[in-house]
């Protein structure tokens, strides 16, 4: 993996570390919201919010875009495919090994 690659993997998991960030994404999943709302869902202080949103735009985990006073965000989905590629060779090999566990359960059943 390039290192600049990792380094975005890096960051993600880092920014990804604290619940109420992921908290954020799965709102923003949802679509674009502007911090206001997201202060209002999440129950947290909105400088808290904010500090929380600046870790997630630091990591490149979301996008910001100024709409007169308010500010927009949204999920970037390009960090989290660098994260699900990493993850991609864990998934093989787990998927591997529960095959095999499989199979020999299957093989406990026949005896």
């Amino acid at each position: 993996m390039p290192d600049c690659e990792y380094r975005t993997v890096r960051d993600a998991f880092s920014a990804l570390a604290e619940p109420v960030r992921r908290d954020i994404l799965d709102l923003l999943r949802q679509g674009e919201r502007p911090v206001g709302e997201l202060v209002r869902l999440l129950g947290v202080a909105q400088p808290n919010v904010s500090k929380h949103l600046r870790v997630l735009a630091d990591a490149e985990l979301v996008r910001v875009r100024v709409d007169g006073p308010r500010r927009i965000y949204a999920v970037a989905p390009e960090p989290l495919r660098e994260v699900d590629r990493w993850l991609a060779p864990y998934r093989r090999a787990w998927a591997e090994r529960l095959d095999r566990l499989e199979t020999h359960l299957d093989r406990m059943e026949d005896r």
